[in-house]
């Protein structure tokens, strides 16, 4: 098949009760789950012993408020019910007519209630929630196995749990890259000297790495200490300061320099700060009153090597930037289904202007690059 128009990061919704029917049955106790108070909002539950004690025996961690993470019609409310999201972040045969629709020839997707199970402290239990992710989601691609592709969750809370994960997922579900949050995993930041065996195992096997920052899910976010009220100040702020922090800790910390054939991808938290971010980078790596990083190279020239960056369709930087990060380390995303997705995400791409190069590399030739399709 040709890919000329690549998702880089769609989302799926999981149903309600995937833990309950695809985690070990010794988990099954106190799994993820949506759960209904009596005010009714939907709240996205996990109880188990490394919860936060609520007396009684009962431990619980809460994500707040879930709403409709589906709804792109304009209504956005934390009253709609979860389920009823749109239709193709649930079922992939409802997906696929989306997809077309807007002529998109293959999705990479990544989750939705998932992306808060990063502040889960026990090992053992976390493994099992993303063990029980994983296999859905590769029985959600099972149908259209050219146009949708999952991306693993690792449970970074171990690191020999992490790369078991990985290794299930590219032996036995056929996946091709993973994905982590940017914040901390029980206090471990991403340039911690005990990654080191996962970074080395991923490069050995070929399996690429996204870095996907989401809304508040109780691990350590950057700025939340700052900025405590208002929705939109706190997602603006919480995506991109960890994203800015995660690329400094793989390109000015180290880890890129000693693993030069792992790839990593930017997800989810605007593109064109990366530009200037670089540039700094730069300035002080070439410094050498300044640099004591030890790095082999400089900080740009790893990332063109093995990063990837991913725009937003509304970003006008886009244009201007996309040569000069490299276009073919350039990713885009739809979104979809979340209501704060792009609609008609290509055609806002392709309107901005770009010669035909540039413009192939961002919309399919970065992706097929990072995803290993080349």
């Amino acid at each position: 098949m040709d890919y000329n128009v690549i998702d880089a990061d769609g989302h799926i919704l999981e149903p309600p009760d995937l833990w309950e029917q695809y985690i070990d049955p010794q988990y099954r106790e106190g799994c993820p789950k949506l759960v209904t108070m009596a005010d009714g909002l939907e709240i996205f539950r996990v109880e188990h012993d490394d919860a936060v004690d609520l007396g009684h025996g009962k431990k619980r961690i809460s994500f707040g408020a879930v709403g409709a993470y589906g709804s792109r019609d304009g209504k956005v409310s934390a009253r709609i019910p979860y389920t009823e999201g749109r239709k193709g972040g649930f079922d992939p045969h409802a997906r696929i007519p989306d997809m077309d629709a807007e002529g998109v020839d293959a999705a990479f997707l990544y989750p939705s209630l998932g992306l808060f199970l990063g502040s889960m402290k026990d090992p053992d239990f976390s493994a099992a929630a993303c063990r029980a992710y994983n296999r859905w989601l590769a029985d959600y691609c099972k149908p259209y196995p050219e146009r949708l592709f999952g991306a693993a969750m690792l449970p970074m809370q171990s690191v020999e749990g992490a790369i078991q994960e990985m290794r299930f997922a590219v032996k036995e579900l056929g996946f091709k890259a993973g994905f982590i949050r940017p914040n901390p995993y029980n206090g471990r930041v991403l340039h911690d000297p005990a990654y080191e065996p996962l970074w080395t195992a991923a490069e050995e096997i070929g399996f690429s790495m996204g870095i996907h920052g989401g809304s508040e899910s109780g691990q350590v976010t950057l700025g939340m200490d700052r900025f405590t009220r208002g929705g939109a100040v706190r997602h603006c702020v919480a995506h991109t300061f960890e994203m800015m922090a995660a690329a400094t800790s793989l390109l000015m910390c180290g880890v890129c320099d000693r693993h030069p054939k792992l790839k990593f991808a930017f997800l989810e938290s605007g593109g064109g700060w990366m530009a200037g971010w670089l540039d700094r980078m730069d300035r002080h790596f070439d410094d050498q009153g300044m640099n004591d990083t030890r790095l082999t190279m400089r900080p740009s020239e790893m990332f063109h090597r093995q990063c990837f960056i991913s725009f937003e369709p509304v970003e006008k930087s886009l244009p201007l930037l996309a040569d000069y990060l490299g276009s073919d380390n350039i990713l885009w995303a739809t979104d979809y289904p979340h209501l704060d997705g792009f609609p008609d995400a290509p055609k806002m791409i392709q309107a901005m202007g770009m010669p035909a190069k540039t413009l192939a590399n961002v919309m399919a030739g970065g992706a097929k690059r990072y995803y290993n399709m080349i």
